[in-house]
């Protein structure tokens, strides 16, 4: 009879999104929980024997106990069967984020992998062997027991283990928690389930990576992701199901702007909208603008980007425009007083003052410069 089983892993349960201030933090902080729920519900809908998660089920091991509490309550209450592994966010450290778990009592259908045991599942017919990370730093493979650990009979083996595949790393660089390419052949395994990289990868014959199920950085454009994985037997080839869970995408945009009509400008970012991978409300974006821009162009482009930022879960600007007022901008600023002469400074700083910080703030303050002037302009012109 086929075992089948979901393979999640990297759940970041409790990421603080630091870098997304706000409610839009909140919300993809709340989205992780409820991406579980819904993992739960293709485990009752699929059938499952297990759901494997492969490591960094928590974020940290610093997580609140609300958190905790929260996470329990909701794996109890979907019923079947958990295995979740330690990772290197939340290594089985002698005291960590699995034992204050454990002291709230699991339910017996959550199994914490803390050591190698082999963990029967599907009535026997298959077994976990798990490879559980005590060592967020670790320089040997977790996976190297697999390969005499045993099974019963006629059971089908898989492994469970988060790290890093030989090879998926520049050679230069120390490898934490390494995983030999061919584990799944040397240890005799019919599927090995691998968390730690966030996005979704057959890595070698039999061994994946399942990713987050929920996107989480800009990083991976094939996360959020979990896999229905069916083995009909030993040595059979297993059958693999990617399904779709995110639901939020991490886009990065690169635009360059030169002095162009004001409308012109607004429309360019504007256009943005129709080429994202989903409806606005549901794309983090990370836009990086170069080029440049004159005074009134510049006014352009912020009230486009504020359209853009309202109509995004969240918009992350690296803004490197360069402010180059037209002859006619800077002659109307030029007045002889002392508004000029404010103009003329700004200007100067904005094009050479020693260190960016400054230059940046000498183009903001130019441009509010600016927009004084214009406002002043216009309720001079509306008054005649």
């Amino acid at each position: 009879m086929t075992v089948r089983i979901l393979h999640t892993s990297d759940w970041h349960l409790g990421c603080p999104f630091k870098q997304i201030p706000g409610d839009a933090g909140g919300v993809l902080r709340e989205r992780r929980f409820e991406v579980v729920r819904e993992i739960a519900s293709l485990a009752r809908a699929r059938r499952v024997d297990a759901v494997l998660v492969a490591g960094d089920v928590f974020d940290s091991q610093h997580i609140g106990d609300a958190l905790l509490d929260r996470t329990l309550e909701l794996l109890a209450s979907a019923g079947g069967l958990w295995i979740l592994l330690p990772g290197n966010h939340d290594a089985a450290l002698a005291e960590s984020v699995w034992t204050r778990l454990a002291r709230r009592g699991p339910p017996p259908s959550v199994r914490v992998a803390l050591g190698s045991e082999p963990l029967p599942i599907a009535e026997g017919r298959a077994v976990v062997l798990p490879a559980p990370l005590a060592d967020r730093r670790a320089l040997d493979d977790p996976t190297a027991g697999m390969d005499t650990a045993p099974s019963p009979a006629g059971a089908i083996r898989i492994g469970l283990a988060h790290g890093v595949v030989e090879g998926l790393q520049p050679a230069a660089e120390t490898v934490f928690n390494p995983i030999a390419r061919d584990r799944a052949a040397r240890a005799g395994l019919d599927y090995l389930a691998l968390g730690d990289r966030h996005g979704t990868l057959e890595v070698a014959p039999r061994t994946w990576y399942a990713g987050t199920p929920e996107p989480d950085g800009f990083r991976y454009r094939e996360a959020g992701f979990v896999l229905l994985v069916e083995l009909d037997g030993p040595a059979a080839p297993p059958r693999i199901e990617p399904i779709a869970t995110g639901r939020y995408h991490w886009v990065e945009r690169r635009l360059e702007l030169a002095p162009l009509a004001p409308a012109e400008l607004a429309a360019r970012i504007d256009a943005l909208r129709q080429g994202l991978p989903a409806a606005p409300e549901h794309c983090v974006v990370r836009l990086e603008l170069e080029g440049s821009v004159d005074l009134e162009g510049r006014g352009a482009v912020d009230a486009a980007l504020a359209r853009l930022g309202a109509a995004l879960r969240h918009l992350d600007r690296e803004d490197r425009l360069v402010l180059q007022p037209t002859a006619v901008e800077l002659a109307a600023l030029d007045d002889g007083s002392a508004l000029g002469a404010c103009a003329r400074d700004l200007c100067e700083r904005a094009e050479r003052a020693p260190s960016e910080e400054e230059r940046a703030v000498a183009a903001l303050a130019l441009r509010l410069l600016w927009q004084e002037h214009a406002r002043l302009a216009a309720g001079e012109g509306a008054s005649r």
